[in-house]
Parts: structure tokens; C-alpha cells; sequence
């Protein structure tokens, strides 16, 4: 039986267990994880009553009804983005209060509860998600259920370490900077910063970050991560036109190598052999391999590098500004982000803007050389715990220290091209060896149907049984 969630929602469809049995492995599973610190808030009413809701409509469901994809499937929503009914986000902060929860879904939130999702909880995500890591001063430290004194990365690391473990199957994530795939390289999962505009941001957009953010799923497999996609994606009411989602294509495709990451941020040569071993498949395939080079590349990762910092800087400091909050509660780090975007003149950030938009017009012309980019995801294996520490406020140190982890993850963001990250291999410490393919706008379905074939091969396998799903 395949360890993910379409497995366990036909499970619960067939009758080998029900959506509160399925919900019950799950709070167990997350007490027997407790040290890995994945949850920040539980609440077992709220997953056993969207359970029970899952089991009457299951047994009340017409012979011949479509079933939602994943009915009873357990999840977790992410302590950032969302915001999903009854679940309290404080963004890792003391800068928020936990209580009262949220009253409403996003539209996101509807969509994943619409493919039969039940929420108990929140993960755990590093303060403001400014970090690939995922240790708030809040708590708790979010450990890789794979080596437990690495990160599992952020900011979905608490997302990630709960699919990973096996707590839940697929949990809600947002990526910014690379808060989806990097936590997905690190534990071993599929992960996907869609198309900008492809998912629904509202109705607040408070996590909308000037279009460099997006929402989706950490998963298991690539079948589970197209099937939350087909959910989630379309009709986004703003603040972009929905952009044209192609089909993936079935002829042969010219795929871009990128290998190699530059001297400022070398790659090391366990992962660029991963890379490359992918390209030798799709070759082996019928498809043509491009050698590309880092010189392509080194300009516009420096620029979508400074457009996440004052992009972020700016949204911090208008949100801190507008809620009236005390900055002085929140950590160091946070703090001069804060500071950064309240003194930022609007020329600056405009320049960074044009920067950014010059990058993504430079990406574009990349593609009219190949279908899609294979390239390293990280630059080496999880960082040990501790590696972005927030007790400094040297804003750029952070960028620099996020670029150097996962040189080519900003770029999707501030670019708005979609990119998909897989595991395709171990390492000898037996961690994932991940490679991340980029695409041009709208073809997400082209990166979905690559990483189904990759995964094909085999090269990686989950150490954790999905709760429900144990033998």
C-alpha cells in the first residue's frame, strides 16, 4: 500500500477504517512525535468533528456520487497564511495572540475542506517565517523527523516534519522564499510554489506579499501534490488574471541542466549528481538535455535576494505599523526587518521592484531555450538546529544565509514562475538527495508529470508509515 493521503482516503472510502479512526491514529501519532516539535497548537475537538462530519457524509453519499479526493484524510494547517476557522495563527510570534481563533476560512481553506480535509491543528514555523528553519522563540523547536539534530527546514518545517513522521499524510504550507520546497527537500517530500495567480490568495491577502507568496501542500508523492493542486488551483479572484494552465505536454522536451550553483554558493557534489541522474532518466526518456550555467543565473538570484528582503521588510513593517503591535515583542531579527521596511524610501523599493521584474523577463528568456530548468534544490544536506539564529540584526546576513542553504528558491517567488521540488535519492546518511525543476507560467502540470516520472524510479523511500495507514 502506497504511504500517502490518496491511499489513506481510499481506505476510509472502502470501509478499512473510518475518518475518526483515521483521525484518532493521527492524535496519537502526534503525541508519539511530541519531541520533534512539528505542532504548535492541537486541537483534538475540532479534528474529531470534522471527522465524524467526514463519516456521516460518506455513509450518506448516493451510490455514484464523486467522493472528494481526500475524505477523512487527517491534516494540519500552517501557523502562517491560511487562515483557516477555528485555528488561532500567531505566525510563530509574541507579537500575536493565539486566542481567538480565526472565525472564517481563506478561500484556500475552503477549497482544501471542500477535497475532504479535516484540520486539528497548526505547525510549527520559525517567527514571521522569516527563516528556513523553524525554531520561534515561542516554541517549540521543530527538529527533521529524518536526523533530529538537523532542521527540517522553514518556514513550513513544522508542516514538513509532520508529513515526514507520518503524522499526517499532506499539510497545508506557504512559500515565499522557498517555505514550501525547501522543508520538502529536507524531509523528503513533494513540494510546489505554483504559477503566480494559480491559487487563491483571499479574501485578505494578508500573506499575499506583493504576489512573491503562494499557498499550497507538502506531500508524499507527486499523485497527492497533482491531486491538491487540481483542488486548490483556478478562479483566484485577484489580484492577478488566472493564468492559463496547459496541459502537460507529451512530446519530447528540451530540459535545461543547471548543475552547478556558482562559487558564492557551491552546491555540493552529492546533490549535483542528484541533478544530473535526473537528467540521464528524462534523456534515457526521449527527451534532449541543454547544459546550462550558473553565469545565466548569478545576477537574478542576487536581485530576487534583495527584492524578498524589502518585500518583506516593507509588509512586516506596514503590519506591525497598521495593528497597532508593540515590535518590541518580537525577536531581534524581526525586529530590524521591521526597522528595514519602515525606513525604506519608496524609490528604493521601487528600483528593487524594477530589479525584480527585469529577472523574471531574464527568466523568460531561458525558456525560449528549453521546456523546463532541473536544478539542485539545496546546497547541502538540513542544516544542523541553530543554523538561522534570530539574535542578531543583520538583515542581510539572513538573506545571505538562506541563499548559500538554497541558492535558486527565491527565484520562482519574485520571478512567478512555478517550481517543483522532489526527493530523488539518499545520501550516506541516508537523507534525501532533492532536485528542484522549473517551468514556464502555467505549466505546472508539465513539473507534476515530470516528478511522477521520477518518482517512478524509485530512489527514494519514506522511513514512516502514515498514521492509519501502519501494517
Amino acid at each position: 500500500m502506497a504511504a500517502d493521503a490518496i491511499s489513506l482516503a481510499k481506505a476510509i472510502r472502502e470501509g478499512r477504517l473510518t475518518a475518526c479512526e483515521a483521525m484518532e491514529a493521527s492524535l496519537a501519532a502526534a503525541g508519539r512525535w511530541a519531541e520533534i516539535g512539528a505542532i504548535v497548537h492541537l486541537d483534538p475537538t475540532l479534528g474529531r468533528a470534522a471527522a465524524e462530519d467526514a463519516d456521516i457524509g460518506l455513509r450518506q453519499a448516493p451510490n455514484g456520487r464523486q467522493i472528494a479526493p481526500f475524505l477523512g484524510v487527517p491534516s494540519l494547517a500552517k501557523d502562517l497564511g491560511g487562515p483557516f476557522a477555528g485555528l488561532p495563527v500567531a505566525a510563530g510570534s509574541n507579537l500575536l495572540d493565539r486566542s481567538p481563533a480565526m472565525a472564517d476560512d481563506s478561500a484556500l481553506a475552503a477549497r482544501f475542506r471542500a477535497a475532504g480535509l479535516c484540520f486539528f491543528g497548526l505547525t510549527t514555523v520559525p517567527e514571521m517565517g522569516l527563516a528556513l528553519a523553524s525554531e520561534p522563540a515561542t516554541g517549540p523547536v521543530c527538529r527533521n523527523p529524518l536526523d533530529a539534530a538537523r532542521t527540517p527546514g522553514g518556514s513550513s518545517g513544522g508542516a514538513a516534519a509532520a508529513v515526514a513522521a507520518g503524522i499526517v499524510a499532506i499539510a497545508h504550507a506557504t512559500d515565499a522564499g522557498g517555505s514550501i520546497r525547501v522543508p520538502a527537500a529536507c524531509c523528503g517530500l513533494f513540494g510546489l510554489k505554483a504559477t503566480r495567480g494559480a491559487i487563491p490568495a483571499g479574501p485578505s491577502f494578508g500573506n499575499h506579499l506583493g504576489g512573491i507568496a503562494s499557498e499550497l501542500a507538502l506531500c508524499r508523492s507527486a499523485r497527492d501534490l497533482a491531486e491538491i493542486f487540481d483542488a486548490a488551483a483556478g478562479h483566484a479572484r485577484g489580484p492577478f488574471a488566472d493564468p492559463s494552465l496547459a496541459p502537460a505536454p507529451s512530446g519530447p522536451l528540451r530540459i535545461g541542466l543547471l548543475a552547478e550553483t556558482g562559487e558564492d554558493y557551491p552546491t555540493d557534489p552529492a546533490r549535483s549528481e542528484a541533478v544530473e541522474a535526473a537528467a540521464r532518466v528524462l534523456e534515457a526518456e526521449g527527451h534532449s538535455v541543454v547544459t546550462m550555467h550558473w553565469g545565466a543565473f548569478a545576477a537574478v538570484v542576487g536581485a530576487s535576494g534583495q527584492a524578498l528582503r524589502d518585500i518583506i521588510a516593507v509588509n512586516l513593517a506596514s503590519f506591525v505599523g497598521s495593528a497597532g503591535l508593540d515590535a518590541g515583542r518580537a525577536e531581534r531579527l524581526t525586529q530590524a526587518f521591521v526597522s528595514h521596511g519602515s525606513r525604506l524610501e519608496a524609490t528604493a523599493l521601487w528600483a528593487t521592484l524594477e530589479a525584480a521584474v527585469h529577472a523574471s523577463h531574464a527568466i523568460w528568456r531561458l525558456f525560449d531555450q528549453v521546456d523546463c530548468i532541473l536544478t539542485p534544490m539545496l546546497a547541502s544536506a538540513p542544516l544542523p538546529i541553530g543554523a538561522f539564529p534570530f539574535d542578531h540584526d543583520d538583515i542581510d546576513l539572513q538573506i545571505r544565509r538562506m541563499t548559500a542553504f538554497a541558492p535558486l528558491a527565491a527565484l520562482a517567488n519574485v520571478t512567478g514562475f512555478p517550481a517543483l521540488t522532489l526527493p530523488f535519492g539518499v545520501d550516506r546518511d541516508g537523507l534525501p538527495l532533492p532536485v528542484q525543476i522549473m517551468a514556464p507560467m502555467g505549466n505546472d502540470r508539465l513539473l507534476l508529470s515530470l516528478a511522477a516520472r521520477l518518482e517512478r524510479q524509485g530512489r527514494w523511500q519514506h522511513r514512516f508509515a502514515v498514521a492509519g495507514l501502519m501494517q
